[in-house]
């Protein structure tokens, strides 16, 4: 999946178009310098860092559940460190961004790719820590031992979410502004399955409160995940941005969808 997503933003990138009004130099009437193969390579290779922070950011998050499901400290705290990580490939990719903008001037659509890339890291880099968070809870969950039974299934929420920054990374290496309706769609079941959730454990605490400091346990985790979704929900909204050069923040998919395809 991660390779894939890789290979598409090579391909993809260069179907941004340049137009010659946005890049013409009035002082010389030539094309601004960057309108150049060179400028082209640049936006490849920013998109292409981007989604390899994507890609790492899916395997956190997965480890993570596989941690908290399976109440295994060791990958836990393996999650947990590699935030750090994620913190670096933020900042290294802003700078990039800067760069571009600094050095290339970039309008249009080449000034939108730029523009979601350096908010879709923001998102990126949160789900990080949203993971951390949940891999924070599964070492804490070790501690405790074995959780009652009757507990909430933590893997269908996770799977659900896992799938929505999946197809968000996706549909930025396709430019593909359906798809990421798509997702933001899901983002409601996502937030209904978690509401159900969070009754469930409240209900769960006062039937048996000798429960309650490990059911706060898998609250935070629960909380951790539908944050996560909120943020895969942004990515798309940066997409459809970045796409139809139309922002849909806070719009419903049916809205979104009118508005794109006015």
């Amino acid at each position: 999946m991660i390779r894939s997503t890789i290979q598409n933003a090579s391909m993809q990138t260069v179907q941004f178009s340049h137009l010659e009004s946005d890049y013409m130099d009035s002082s010389t009437n030539k094309p601004r310098s960057h309108i150049s193969q060179q400028f082209n390579t640049d936006l490849e290779e920013l998109k292409k860092h981007m989604l390899e922070m994507g890609g790492m950011v899916e395997k956190q998050f997965s480890g993570a559940m596989q941690a908290l499901i399976g109440a295994d400290s060791t990958l836990g705290e393996r999650i947990a460190a590699d935030d750090d990580l994620l913190d670096q490939m933020e900042m290294k990719i802003d700078e990039e961004c800067n760069l571009i903008i600094a050095r290339r001037q970039p309008a249009a659509r080449d000034l939108r790719l730029v523009l979601a890339i350096v908010k879709a890291i923001r998102d990126l880099e949160r789900i990080g820590d949203e993971s951390s968070k949940i891999a924070k809870a599964a070492i804490k969950m070790s501690e405790q031992g074995e959780f009652p039974e009757g507990i909430v299934d933590l893997r269908s929420l996770g799977d659900k979410v896992q799938r929505m920054v999946n197809s968000a990374l996706d549909s930025f290496a396709r430019y593909d502004a359906e798809a990421a309706i798509a997702v933001v769609q899901e983002d409601k079941s996502v937030d209904n399955d978690y509401a159900i959730a969070m009754r469930s454990m409240v209900t769960f605490m006062m039937e048996d409160p000798s429960t309650i400091s490990k059911v706060l346990n898998v609250l935070w985790a629960l909380r951790a995940m539908e944050r996560v979704g909120d943020h895969a929900k942004n990515i798309c909204e940066h997409v459809i941005y970045m796409v139809a050069g139309t922002d849909v923040r806070h719009l419903n998919p049916n809205k979104m969808s009118a508005k794109i395809n006015a």
